[in-house]
C-alpha cells in the first residue's frame, strides 16, 4: 500500500493504492488548517463553566480551544495545535477546534498522510473516486449504498434486490469503501434493512466488524431496525462535506485537472477549457494563471449551458 500524492491546482490530493485498487483518499485545499497543524492564537473569550474557550488565530479566523488550564486568561496568546479543521455546513461554519500544544490528548500528527508525490495518479483513479463522491453512492451487486451528509451525522443508506439479510452483506464492502474513499469520520449512522431475526443481525455484525477491521472507530451493535451508529476521529471536511457545502468549487477544481490532462496528451498552442456558466467565476485568475503556467499555453475559457456543472471538458486548439 503506498500513498500518493498529486499536488493540484487549488487542491492537493492523496490516494492510497494497492495495485489498481484505490483503499482511501484526501483531499486538502489551499489556506486550509489541517488536524495537526501548529498555529498561534490570541484567547478572547474563556466559556464559563468549562474548560473552553475561543481563539482568535494569526490567519484572522477563530478556533475553539478545549481542555484550557486554570491559569490562562483572556487575552493571553497561546501556541495551539488543530485537532479539527473547520466544517463549513448549510448556512452556517464551525470554527476548527484546537488545545494548547504539548498538552496531550489526541495524536498531534497532521492528518495529511506521507507518500510519494507524482505528477499525476494512475489513469481513472481519482476520477473513480471523485465520481462516486459527487453522486454520493457506490454500487455493489444489486444495489447501492447512498451517502447523505446532515449537520448531525453521515447517514449511508442501501438500496438493493433481495432478502433484506442478502442485502445487507452485499452492501458492507460498498460501505467500508465508501468510509475509506469520502475520508469519513464523526457520527455515521448506517441505516441496514431491518433484520427481524437475532441471527441474521449477528450475521451483520460480524461481517461489518470484519470489514471495518482497520479502519479505528468505535460501533453500536445493530439494533432491530437495522440501525448502526459509527464514531470515528472527525480531522476535517469529508468528499461529502465538500460536495455537500461548495460543489462548484469541486467542479472548478476537476475541471482545471481535466485541462491539465488534456494539455499532456496534445498539441496545440491554445488550451480551451469548456464550462457551465455557473462554472466560471471560481475559476480564479491566479488559478488560471497557474494552469496556464503549467501548461505552456494560451488559456481561454468558454461557456456551454448545456453542460452539467460536473462536466467541464478541456482540448487542445492550434491557434
Amino acid at each position: 500500500m503506498t500513498w500518493l500524492i498529486e499536488e493540484g491546482i487549488a487542491e492537493r490530493r492523496a490516494l492510497l493504492v494497492e495495485g489498481e485498487r484505490v483503499l482511501a483518499s484526501r483531499v486538502i485545499w489551499p489556506g486550509e488548517l489541517a488536524a495537526g497543524h501548529r498555529v498561534t492564537g490570541q484567547l478572547t473569550a474563556k466559556l464559563k463553566g468549562t474548560r473552553r474557550g475561543v481563539a482568535l488565530l494569526e490567519s484572522g479566523t477563530e478556533a475553539l480551544v478545549d481542555h484550557l488550564p486554570p491559569q490562562v486568561t483572556e487575552g493571553q496568546t497561546l501556541d495551539l495545535v488543530i485537532t479539527r479543521a473547520a466544517l463549513a455546513e448549510r448556512g452556517r461554519l464551525k470554527r476548527a477546534q484546537a488545545r494548547l500544544a504539548g498538552s496531550g490528548g489526541p495524536s498531534t500528527d497532521p492528518a495529511w498522510p506521507e507518500g510519494r508525490i507524482v505528477r499525476r495518479f494512475p489513469a481513472g483513479l481519482w476520477e473513480e473516486v471523485w465520481h462516486a463522491a459527487s453522486s454520493a453512492s457506490l454500487d455493489f451487486a444489486g444495489g447501492e449504498v447512498l451517502v447523505s451528509v446532515t449537520p448531525a451525522m453521515t447517514v449511508i443508506d442501501i438500496d438493493g434486490i433481495g432478502s433484506p439479510r442478502e442485502v445487507a452483506l452485499a452492501a458492507i464492502p460498498a460501505i467500508a469503501r465508501a468510509l475509506a474513499w469520502f475520508d469519513c469520520g464523526g457520527n455515521i449512522g448506517i441505516d441496514f434493512p431491518t433484520l427481524a431475526a437475532k441471527e441474521d443481525r449477528r450475521a451483520v455484525d460480524e461481517a461489518l466488524a470484519a470489514a471495518l477491521a482497520g479502519w479505528p472507530h468505535e460501533r453500536t451493535a445493530i439494533n432491530g431496525f437495522g440501525f448502526v451508529q459509527l464514531v470515528a476521529r472527525l480531522t476535517g471536511p469529508s468528499l461529502q462535506h465538500r460536495f455537500a457545502t461548495a460543489r462548484l468549487g469541486m467542479a472548478a477544481r476537476m475541471a482545471l485537472r481535466r485541462a491539465e490532462l488534456a494539455a499532456d496528451a496534445g498539441t496545440g498552442r491554445v488550451l480551451q477549457l469548456t464550462v457551465h456558466p455557473a462554472l466560471k467565476p471560481k475559476l480564479k485568475p491566479l488559478w488560471l494563471e497557474e494552469l496556464a503556467r503549467r501548461s505552456a499555453r494560451e488559456v481561454r475559457i468558454a461557456v456551454d449551458p448545456a453542460l452539467a456543472i460536473e462536466a467541464a471538458h478541456a482540448q487542445l486548439l492550434g491557434a
